[in-house]
């Protein structure tokens, strides 16, 4: 195959390190069918946008922290601990292993704090609707793509759970078995119920925007092939060279999933590609 048949590959905003190595694992997937395919995708940044007429959009956890639910005083302590980790998070210095535990530090604190303020679950839909939270464009052609081929959607977020439902329940009312949602906390997928049914796809689409969503797939079982789909929201000077030697596919500040509906459109397809409407 040749990469022009995939024209939203030649957008301005997408930048390939090795574009032949590219083509060779879509060549693989495609021919080894839907049915082994499944896609692990990062939530916050990731499926949801980072910016929307230029003002930035919560990831999940701030969804709370900035609610009517939340305390002040609970803001200024999830505010103390977001000043103190975020510069850690997104330090291109360091790598996934030394940031990890830090991370989950982090994640343990706010949760702690979240846990403490005792907020009803029947009221979390309302919080999430009030939020600037939304999905990417192009989210709905996403969902219906792997909905129509049954393949699975695997989401891993360090966020609220719950929260993320909410989101995606909001914006994709169809009842969807086939989106199921792991905490990055609690490892790999070999001790989830889902791992029988996930065993014969030995090919994954992964989509993150941090050099740590690279580990997501860590868990998949006799993995043949990987496609790895790395959103790039800010700082791309500073973060672009480490994200194109880490990532296959990089999207230079692209708050659409038109890349990866274009990408699932052909490895779905044995007849060739349209470009994504819009």
């Amino acid at each position: 195959m040749n990469l022009k048949i995939i024209p939203e590959l030649s957008s301005p905003s997408v930048c390939m390190r090795d574009p032949q190595r590219v083509e060779e694992i879509i060549k693989a997937m495609q021919k080894a069918g839907t049915s082994t395919i499944q896609v692990i995708s990062d939530f916050d940044m990731t499926l949801t946008r980072f910016a929307y007429n230029g003002k930035r959009c919560p990831p999940s956890h701030n969804i709370l922290n900035n609610s009517r639910l939340t305390s002040e005083e609970c803001k200024a302590q999830l505010k103390d601990l977001l000043n103190t980790y975020h510069p850690i998070e997104i330090d291109s210095k360091q790598t996934a292993e030394e940031k990890l535990p830090l991370m989950v530090e982090w994640w343990t604190k706010a949760h702690t704090l979240l846990v403490q303020q005792r907020i009803r679950k029947d009221l979390l839909q309302d919080v999430v609707k009030e939020s600037d939270a939304m999905l990417r464009e192009l989210y709905q052609l996403f969902f219906d793509h792997l909905h129509e081929h049954s393949i699975p959607l695997l989401i891993f977020s360090a966020g609220l759970g719950d929260v993320l439902e909410e989101v995606i329940l909001i914006y994709n009312k169809r009842e969807r078995g086939l989106i199921h949602i792991y905490n990055k906390r609690e490892g790999a997928l070999l001790n989830t119920g889902h791992f029988q049914e996930l065993k014969s796809r030995h090919n994954v689409l992964l989509v993150g925007d941090s050099l740590g969503d690279l580990t997501m797939a860590d868990g998949v079982h006799s993995m043949e092939n990987i496609l790895q789909i790395g959103f790039l929201n800010d700082k791309v000077e500073e973060r672009k060279t480490s994200y194109l030697n880490a990532y296959d596919i990089v999207l230079v500040k692209d708050e659409t999933m038109e890349v990866p509906n274009a990408l699932l459109l052909h490895l779905t397809s044995v007849l060739g590609h349209c470009p994504v409407e819009r």
